[in-house]
């Protein structure tokens, strides 16, 4: 089932809220041991997913399909505020943040290339037979 940008823009903004708000309130649990502190960076970067998402299709919904997103302002800010959220959390936290957002923004790109990008025309080289 497909939505629009507008809808799956609120859709994504209150996952959002909801992911930061949880992860303020689970704070003492997140940083209880090792396993949960590295949890706390893996929901930052699930954080970090749903601002991008909220963020393009806002972005899309304002500007057009057309739209697209680039690293600096949109993964940039996104990202610097899913890894200040989990910093709020514990230090170690960010860390981790980082790392997956990298490895969830390189799938996010891998996907988006084989979507929207169209595939290649293969070129026809001919040769010239000599005699």
């Amino acid at each position: 089932m497909t939505v629009t940008s507008g809808v799956s823009f609120l859709l994504s903004l209150v996952i959002t809220i909801i992911l930061f708000s949880g992860m303020q309130m689970y704070k003492v649990w997140l940083t209880s041991t090792q396993l949960h502190t590295i949890l706390g960076g893996f929901i930052g970067s699930l954080l970090f997913v749903f601002l991008l998402t909220a963020v393009g299709n806002l972005e899309s919904s304002m500007f057009g399909k057309q739209f697209q997103q680039k690293f600096f302002p949109e993964v940039f800010i996104s990202l610097l505020f899913s890894m200040i959220s989990a910093g709020l959390v514990h230090r170690v936290s960010i860390t981790t943040c980082f790392i997956f957002s990298m490895v969830a923004l390189y799938y996010i790109n891998r996907i988006s290339q084989e979507t929207y990008v169209p595939p290649a025309a293969a070129s026809a080289i001919q040769t010239k037979k000599r005699k």
